[in-house]
């Protein structure tokens, strides 16, 4: 039987925010958290929230027993290391390639609906808050922590090495069309897909952190989906401690393949000849001092000045390849490998084992090991893009975060792998029997001014060395001090000699074919978190649904779609509307429990000791006096009021 026009809405029983409470069907009243509707709270950040600091023992012990028991173990019984890691990597390929292939696929299609879909207005702070940075500055680091070494040391590499030895069923080697696969499988690699992984973990945690007022960890963004007992208990911790070997490993591995770069850069320079392991280790020392200084300096002068700097390098130097290079082969090839990629997207997409034992092989040592290395580089990035992201709506972190970056990607690989490809057609004595730490010097020895542009390569090498890893170290420290904004200076150093000492084990359990054992560690460590990132997507999306915006959305929707009908059937063509209390089940949220705790419990505030506290939004203040820090010392306060949470 048809509804009656203007009769009560049904109330849906499988609707997650409706329950038997439903004021529509009781007709009790509660009262909101500190008087306000869920729909108009204006978000909360972190720093309004007062939580207690200090360093989560648990998570810190574990995870520094297990790191300094593998350095031991690489030290000890290097050979042991190697069979173990080999036997754990053929496993992990055979059995989980598929994982880390679907997964980036299934992010990237889901970071694209959220920045385009009802969700992109929302922003990664509270309402009418302004970025902290400058569109420039937040490309710059982003840039500089996300990807940085690997475009020296793989930029004139990896294509050069697809052009000779093309993908399985794609083209006949060292042809044209071989150049613009080679081209496209490169920004495969490097572009859209990687960025996603990224942009996932930092849209959550920004959103966590600056929207839901939650401490900037990994396992705050899984509240809405565990409960808060559960991300501050056992399992929450557990995710924690993933993220934390994941970014050791991961950022270890970029410590590695800076290293051989840098040190065969100084071979070439100096004509010492081939550095012994006792050189790239003094190398990795010497670097690895540095970014501990940039750490503890922090993100506002120690990380943005030298990402500022290195793209200023980074462009000089791509520039000058550019110009003393083939400039007009470039002009052409640019468009095209953009093109390329586009268009090939979907079946370099689908390539895998299914295609046969060729494909098999050619995924499992190029596209699965780079899936497995921007996800174990996720926890890290996506936390340090959370913090510079604040403020930015979803839809234009997406756009900026997915879109920039690769194209920034396609141009430089096309201007250092297309430079290589194009002296190996003209006859130059150029190819993938070198190493890649060679490559990108023999192609600037092939270029004028062969004398001072390693030195600026060097430079370049070194800063992103540095810019990725205090970047790095500074997220650990987060992680493992219960999502402390600023973290010991102890606990950075802590895990930068960490990730030293896994670079150092790295390159010994490599030994001649080093890049094979950063290869190893990085698929194996990074599973645990691929599956952590599955569960992410699900709280994530858990959370965006309950956002204050979106249920203003919803309800103006419906509010408008309630007076359209009315208006028309009441009055014809001659309507306004107006705002009025309705009947009970024909307004505009009828059919939405605004009590429910799914959309309350998250704005209740709560003291130092977790018991409920009154919190005013109109005048901002806690009912018992208490301010943050921040807002004492934009008020000119040089001490918080009384009750202000202290670090442990």
């Amino acid at each position: 039987m048809p509804k009656e026009q203007g009769s009560a809405p049904p109330v849906e029983a499988d609707n997650p925010i409706i329950s038997k409470d439903h004021p529509v069907l009781n007709k009790i009243e509660e009262n909101y958290p500190h008087n306000i509707h869920p729909g108009l709270v204006p978000g909360i950040s972190v720093e309004e929230q007062r939580f207690t600091y200090g360093t989560d023992r648990l998570v810190f012990s574990i995870a520094a027993v297990l790191i300094l028991g593998f350095i031991a173990w690489g030290v000890i019984s290097t050979d042991s290391l190697k069979s173990v890691s080999d036997a754990a990597l053929s496993w992990v390929v055979a059995n989980t390639g598929w994982l880390f292939t679907s997964l980036v696929s299934l992010v990237l299609v889901y970071m694209i609906f959220l920045g385009f879909s009802k969700y992109g207005r929302i922003p990664l702070g509270v309402d009418g808050e302004k970025p902290e940075y400058s569109k420039f500055s937040w490309i710059a680091m982003m840039f500089s922590a996300g990807m940085g070494i690997g475009l020296f040391f793989f930029g004139p590499y990896e294509p050069l090495t697809y052009f000779i030895s093309p993908a399985p069923g794609t083209a006949d080697p060292e042809t044209r069309e071989a150049m613009h696969r080679a081209m496209a499988q490169t920004i495969f690699h490097w572009g859209l897909h990687a960025w996603a992984v990224y942009a996932l973990v930092g849209a959550a945690v920004a959103y966590g952190a600056y929207r839901r007022g939650r401490v900037p960890l990994m396992s705050s963004i899984f509240t809405s989906l565990f409960g808060k007992r559960q991300t501050e208990g056992i399992p929450g911790r557990l995710i924690d401690m993933f993220a934390i070997v994941a970014t050791l490993f991961g950022t270890a591995a970029s410590l590695g393949i800076g290293a051989l770069q840098v040190g065969r850069g100084v071979e070439i320079v100096s004509g010492i000849g081939k550095l012994p392991n006792a050189g790239l280790i003094i190398i990795i020392a010497i670097l690895s001092a540095a970014f501990v200084a940039s750490a503890v300096s922090g993100i506002g002068r120690g990380i943005r000045w030298l990402s500022n700097i290195n793209m200023t390098l980074a462009f000089a130097l791509a520039t000058f390849v550019f110009v003393a290079g083939p400039t007009l082969f470039l002009l052409n090839l640019v468009p095209a490998s953009l093109t390329e990629y586009l268009s090939e997207l979907l079946h370099m997409m689908s390539k895998g084992p299914s295609w046969g034992a060729e494909s098999a092989d050619f995924s499992a040592t190029w596209t699965v090991f780079y899936w497995a290395w921007w996800i174990s580089w996720s926890p890290f990035v996506g936390i340090f893009l959370a913090r510079i992201s604040r403020g930015r709506t979803i839809r234009e972190y997406v756009m900026y975060v997915l879109v920039v970056p690769t194209v920034v990607c396609a141009l430089a690989f096309s201007v250092f792998g297309g430079t290589s490809m194009w002296l190996r057609l003209n006859g130059a004595d150029i190819g993938t029997d070198a190493s890649p730490q060679d490559l990108f010097f023999n192609v600037l020895d092939q270029l004028p001014l062969a004398q001072l542009t390693p030195f600026l390569a060097m430079t370049c090498v070194a800063i992103f060395f540095v810019t990725s890893a205090d970047s790095a170290s500074v997220v650990m420290g987060i992680l493992s001090q219960r999502g402390k904004a600023n973290p010991d200076k102890k606990i950075i150093v802590f895990w930068g000699l960490a990730m030293m000492g896994i670079a150092v084990v790295m390159l010994l359990v490599g030994g001649n074919t080093a890049l094979e054992g950063l290869q190893n560690l990085i698929i194996v460590s990074a599973l645990p978190f691929a599956l952590i990132l599955i569960l992410l997507m699900v709280a994530f999306t858990k959370d965006l649904h309950t956002d204050p915006l979106i249920i203003r959305r919803d309800f103006a929707r419906q509010a408008i779609e309630n007076a359209v009908r009315t208006g028309i059937d009441e009055h014809g063509d001659d309507f306004e509307l107006i705002v009025k209390k309705a009947e009970d089940g024909h307004g505009a949220g009828a059919e939405f429990d605004s009590h429910h705790t799914e959309v309350t419990e998250w704005y209740q505030r709560h003291d130092e000791e977790g018991a409920p506290v009154d919190y005013d939004y109109k005048a901002g203040e806690y009912a018992d006096g208490w301010v943050s820090e921040e807002h004492a010392a934009q008020n000119g306060d040089t001490e918080p009021e009384p009750g202000a949470p202290k670090d442990s």
